[in-house]
């Protein structure tokens, strides 16, 4: 990777990638959790690779509950996985 302040690991698979091959999931105060395409909302941030097996390991192992440090209903991931991959 040519620069790090541009690469990110994704939660799910420990794979480094620059960070706009990845998905950006935030926890802001405004708009709780969602994600965030353009990568440039404040608030507590994970990233994800674009794959729907990252996003099943995430679920299977809670990554993204302890990378941005709150709980998440099942309703809500399913939200996120709608907004990713079924667009």
């Amino acid at each position: 990777m040519k620069n790090s302040k541009e690469t990110r690991t994704c939660i799910a698979c420990r794979k480094k990638e620059y960070k706009y091959n990845l998905i950006r999931i935030v926890n802001s105060k405004e708009n709780g959790i969602t994600v965030d395409f353009k990568q440039n909302l404040e608030g507590r941030g994970a990233y994800i690779c674009k794959k729907e097996e990252c996003f099943d390991r995430m679920l299977k192992s809670k990554a993204l509950v302890r990378a941005l440090k709150t709980n998440i209903e099942q309703e809500k991931y399913k939200e996120i996985r709608g907004v990713v991959f079924d667009r």
